[in-house]
């Protein structure tokens, strides 16, 4: 618990108290609904509604103190501290108020457009193997050690996040190994962090409905990279991993000035992944590093994996985990759910379920899906509402090319008319068909993933990407249950009933 006074002190700029400046606040919140009893409530002014309209409520629920730019209408006892700019204010006030837990534990960020997902979870997995009690916040969940807690945003807001690294390092967390995204880079919402160790998976198009620009998209990311030498550092041994073989590598290598350990197959690297075999279940293949030589056995498959791991490997050997506990630890992991998750109830033909939503993601659940060599490949996937236009019809181009069938569906369209994002894509697919290509368009994504189940025969893969692991679609009057997972499993025992 702090005071308003205290956490006052932590802002950089100019602020105003109202009321009582000894007031002890015992816990910090935008959302008036987890408003409790000795709280700060957050007046934060969103796209659609002013979080000053909600203080009232707040103080009704027990909040002492609220964080303004304007005076506003409240019991003369409840303290009002006034400042030009929130965001500020929080990044300030929030890890001192946690007592900054993003510095107390080792922490761990893997950024990139792809990937992020896999190599943090099989980072924690080696981390596990090691001994260690990890932490892990990412776009699938929140884990501590075992204990899966649910997440709203790869990386939450500040004061949200410093909360919930409080809890972890509360309950004994050695490591946190946290996917960071270009909006809480840009949007500093890992303010009071302290990387030790940043992984650079890839850069593809993505966000630049966000970001207007990728070069924007590029300074973004490296951001945490220039973050792992900043002044007065805590803990010592920081580690840049990156991928030689992104053609940006060599902006986010500029962009720090710390050790940096490069990983790839292509391009001579310091982990250097040669002897590659990429099969139907599983992969293998050698890691040249200043270890020496490492031969790693996979449960999962695809060259995209092949990377993810190589910079699982990476990261761990630049905190100093042992060579044969990463090797032991590999071949123990399984698939994290959505990413080229198969689903299987006993057909005669594949179904994988991928979380690819870009243009980049999508070639490569392809090109891996084709790679096992089925006798057909049908691709079901569309693309989100909201969100950037340009990638739409690259993907429609991608799927008529890597995919002998593809299936053109609504994703999440949000606020967006579903035919309307569905024409943009099915212009890319009809840009890149070959001759004689046969391609659908079913906007009802149930419909659609149906289709493609009742399609399929002996040999043939069914790839349903864009929605992964997620649970839901979200559609402009609401957010609706919706499993890729389970609709294709329903699809698939109704053609077994039907006895095809």
């Amino acid at each position: 618990m702090k005071t308003v006074r205290e956490l006052c002190k932590e802002i950089k700029g100019s602020y105003n108290i109202e009321g009582n400046a000894s007031s002890v606040i015992c816990g910090i919140s935008a959302d008036s609904r987890k408003i409790e009893k000795g709280y700060l409530f957050v007046c934060i002014a969103g796209f659609h509604v002013d979080g000053a309209s909600f203080a009232g409520q707040a103080v009704e629920k027990g909040a002492v103190a609220v964080l303004t730019t304007k005076h506003l209408d409240l019991p003369q006892q409840i303290t009002q501290i006034t400042v030009a700019d929130i965001h500020a204010a929080l990044e300030d006030m929030v890890p001192f108020f946690y007592g900054y837990p993003g510095k107390a534990m080792r922490m761990i960020g893997v950024t990139g457009t792809n990937g992020k997902t896999t190599t943090s979870h099989i980072i924690a997995h080696i981390l596990r193997a090691a001994g260690y009690h990890v932490g892990v916040i990412g776009t699938i969940h929140a884990l501590i050690d075992d204990e899966e807690l649910e997440i709203h945003n790869t990386t939450p807001d500040v004061v949200e996040l410093q909360e919930l690294l409080a809890l972890m390092q509360k309950k004994g967390m050695d490591y946190v190994v946290m996917e960071v995204s270009s909006h809480a880079l840009t949007l500093n919402r890992v303010a009071g962090i302290e990387y030790d160790t940043a992984v650079f998976t890839n850069l593809t198009q993505d966000h630049l409905d966000f970001h207007k620009s990728f070069e924007n998209y590029v300074a973004a990311k490296a951001r945490l990279f220039s973050g792992l030498t900043a002044e007065d550092p805590v803990k010592e041994n920081k580690t840049a991993v990156i991928n030689i073989d992104d053609p940006h590598a060599a902006e986010i290598m500029k962009a720090t000035r710390c050790k940096v350990l490069t990983y790839g197959v292509e391009k001579k690297a310091e982990l250097y992944g040669t002897d590659l075999h990429v099969g139907l279940k599983s992969s293998s293949f050698r890691i040249a590093g200043p270890f020496g030589k490492l031969a790693l056995h996979m449960r999962i498959t695809g060259l995209f994996n092949v990377y993810n791991t190589l910079a699982a490997v990476g990261a761990a050997y630049a905190e100093g985990i042992a060579t044969d506990v990463i090797d032991k630890a590999i071949q123990t992991f399984h698939s994290v759910p959505g990413r080229f998750e198969p689903v299987e109830g006993g057909q005669d033909f594949a179904v994988v379920v991928d979380y690819a939503h870009t243009p980049d993601s999508l070639e490569k659940a392809l090109t891996t899906a084709r790679a096992m060599k089925p006798n057909r490949l049908i691709a079901v996937f569309g693309c989100g509402g909201d969100r950037d236009r340009t990638k739409r019809p690259v993907m429609g181009r991608i799927g008529a090319e890597f995919a002998d069938i593809p299936i053109v569906t609504s994703d999440n369209p949000r606020s967006e008319d579903p035919e309307f994002i569905v024409s943009e894509v099915e212009a890319g697919v009809k840009a890149g068909l070959k001759e004689g290509q046969h391609y659908e368009v079913i906007v009802d994504r149930r419909a659609a993933i149906t289709r493609a189940v009742e399609m399929a025969s002996d040999g043939d893969l069914v790839l349903i990407a864009g929605k992964g692991h997620e649970t839901y679609q979200i559609l402009k009057d609401g957010t609706v249950h919706f499993d890729d997972r389970e609709v294709a499993l329903e699809a698939v025992r109704q053609v077994q009933i039907k006895g095809r």
